[in-house]
């Protein structure tokens, strides 16, 4: 047990190792290409359409197939992304190599998420989550430092390596993950489909405050840096890339406290938690403070309150909803996820390019409600069943 566990947190630093790229990158991608800043949106929105397709694919795949199965060739497709990213000299190049990039995604993160919420507890999610985090984290440094030293395709290259380091890992794994076949097996009889899950108490609010969660999310993600680079002056290529790592190093930081805490507090106390702590982040960020210390600490506690927020919800699935439903939540969860990635990290480069990318912490502070009021709503439409 302790060795598979190992294994699914290195699968979870895979995780993360791609997601902070492009927004690291972007502000000498974009240089090097001749395109307008919000061009990285279009690139972002092509890998989340083919996470969300693989997403959607995932309640059936984890049906048919064994998880390992599916984090094979997941990471598989993921290095192929990666390495093909790093070869692109144009940038319509991207949008291709972004097709395998975004199919590697998704149906790992919906079997993954379901195999930890019905075999581990949540501190053990959350736990995981972390390591989901230190991936994220690694990666705008191995961008930074390719800036520096070499070129931004390297950045790509050397994390392609990681991925390939770590599917080798998981291929000789493949033993161990008999040991919870009895009670992964029990979670997928009679398990329902998506058209009937969706129509389950509580199913739509909890999907629509996910997609709120991940548009905050991702345009951090995708935009941190460039909010920097736009909002002060003075400050070097190779800080700027390295400002990607705030969100990331902050939810590592939310998502390891959240392990000591999260079976004493449960679910919807971590979440509400967190929410505040993201809202204290926002406000720091909004403050017109000259330098950018302030800004990065309000980031840094922006992605420590989110944290616990994304592990929570999908490790309260199949309580909330019971095993029956809870692989189709938990599918729908991470396509829902992707839209709010796919669509508003873009809506958000169309608006910044025509009032600013001054407006980024009250565009968080929007998403940032509208998450917490839809699950408050799912709570109480789950509580009428």
């Amino acid at each position: 047990m302790s060795l598979l566990l190992a294994v699914i947190y290195l699968i979870f630093v895979s995780l993360g190792l791609p997601d902070s790229l492009l927004g690291s990158g972007w502000p000498k991608m974009q240089v090097e290409f001749g395109v307008p800043s919000s061009y990285a949106g279009y690139v972002f929105m092509m890998i989340s359409a083919m996470t969300i397709i693989s997403a959607l694919l995932s309640p059936k795949l984890i049906q048919r197939l064994h998880v390992k199965w599916i984090v094979t060739v997941s990471i598989m497709l993921t290095v192929f992304g990666l390495l093909g990213f790093s070869f692109c000299t144009q940038y319509w190049m991207l949008l291709v190599c972004a097709i395998p990039y975004g199919l590697g995604a998704g149906a790992i993160d919906a079997a993954m998420n379901h195999y930890v919420a019905n075999n581990y507890s949540g501190a053990v999610m959350n736990f995981l989550h972390c390591f989901y985090g230190v991936g994220a984290m690694i990666s705008p440094y191995l961008m930074a430092l390719a800036i520096k030293v070499a070129h931004w395709n390297e950045g790509y290259r050397w994390t392609a390596f990681l991925q390939i380091g770590i599917l080798l890992v998981v291929i000789s794994s493949w033993s161990l993950w008999q040991q919870n076949d009895s009670k992964t097996d029990e979670s997928k009889i009679d398990s329902a489909g998506i058209k009937e899950t969706i129509k389950q108490p509580g199913v739509m609010a909890t999907l629509l405050a996910f997609f709120a969660y991940s548009a905050g999310e991702a345009t951090c993600f995708l935009w941190v840096p460039s909010y920097f680079a736009g909002t002060r002056t003075g400050i070097s290529s190779e800080l700027v890339a390295s400002f990607g790592s705030l969100i990331f190093g902050g939810l590592m930081i939310g998502r390891l406290i959240a392990g000591f805490i999260a079976n004493r507090l449960g679910d919807r106390r971590m979440i509400r938690s967190g929410t505040m702590m993201e809202l204290i982040g926002i406000l720091l960020t909004a403050l017109p403070i000259k330098g950018y210390l302030v800004a990065a600490i309000g980031f840094l506690i922006i992605g420590i309150g989110m944290g616990p927020i994304y592990p929570s919800i999908q490790h309260m699935a199949p309580i909330n909803f019971g095993k029956r439903y809870s692989a189709a939540v938990i599918g729908l969860q991470m396509a829902f996820a992707y839209m709010g990635s796919t669509f508003m990290p873009t809506v958000f480069g169309i608006l910044q390019q025509k009032l600013g990318i001054w407006i980024m912490p009250l565009y968080l502070l929007v998403f940032a409600g509208l998450s917490f009021a839809l699950l408050e709503l799912s709570y109480r439409q789950e509580a009428r069943l």
